[in-house]
């Protein structure tokens, strides 16, 4: 039972709070649900690019304990932004900014520790990919120990696209993986970076990681062969700022 205070369900609270300007992370929907209000709650979720995921009504029902009448919505406690506008935004403040994308994180706690790490090293922004990242609910929020209520948090519709726009606009997209030699300790970069980590099951996915343009690994010296994405993003976001703290 997922049910908590970031829950709300029922065609007409879900419908009220999309027309009062409130931003779901994700909108479940039954699978055949029809109607005007339904339709319009699809409208109003297809302009703000809310994520809206058909599925059976057994999932409903273990999601909530109420009549959830087909719809349940998750709302999360921090804004969440557009990957694009972010970028602008940021490059219209600053000639060098700092970017954490997390690509298929899924561990609340990971996510929260990240969020955390990135906000005390003076990262601008965190964007994750709209479907297949960790809830952005009240446990990630109490994981980062209150750091998203500090630091930008965006989603990404197709994040290929937001790293090739980062790219386009003289971003370092830094793609923290195993599959390279380069070292993260020879890192070159004029400090406009993106740091892009990946899940730690299969690390960054195959279509994005084609648009870094820069790829690293973390040098293992001990038996274990691999680090927690928590500690491996650590490291790396520390390393950039230690770049970035050298240049002219």
């Amino acid at each position: 039972m997922q049910e908590s205070k970031d829950t709300l369900y029922g065609i007409y609270p879900v419908l009220e709070a999309l027309k009062a300007g409130e931003k779901p992370e994700k909108v479940l929907i039954k699978k055949g649900l029809s109607g005007y209000n339904v339709a319009e709650i699809l409208r109003i979720c297809k302009e703000s690019e809310t994520v809206v995921q058909e599925v059976p009504v057994e999932k409903l029902d273990r999601t909530v304990r109420g009549n959830h009448q087909g719809i349940v919505a998750f709302m999360s406690p921090v804004e969440l932004l557009k990957a694009e506008d972010t970028i602008d935004a940021l490059l219209r403040e600053k000639a060098a900014p700092m970017i954490l994308i997390l690509d298929r994180v899924t561990d609340v706690r990971n996510f929260g520790a990240l969020c955390r790490t990135a906000e005390c090293a003076g990262f601008d922004a965190v964007i994750v990919p709209a479907k297949g990242a960790a809830r952005i609910g009240a446990d990630a929020v109490k994981s980062s120990a209150g750091a998203m209520h500090l630091i930008r948090i965006a989603r990404s519709s197709h994040l290929r696209n937001t790293l090739k726009y980062l790219a386009d606009n003289g971003f370092d997209v830094i793609g923290c993986t195993e599959k390279t030699e380069d070292s993260l300790f020879e890192l070159q970069t004029n400090g406009k970076a993106a740091l892009v980590l990946g899940s730690e099951e299969s690390g960054i996915a195959p279509e994005n990681l084609k648009f870094c343009n820069k790829r690293v690994r973390i040098p293992m010296f001990g038996k274990i062969g691999s680090l927690n994405v928590a500690a491996a993003g650590a490291i790396a976001m520390y390393e950039l700022v230690r770049i970035k703290q050298q240049l002219p």
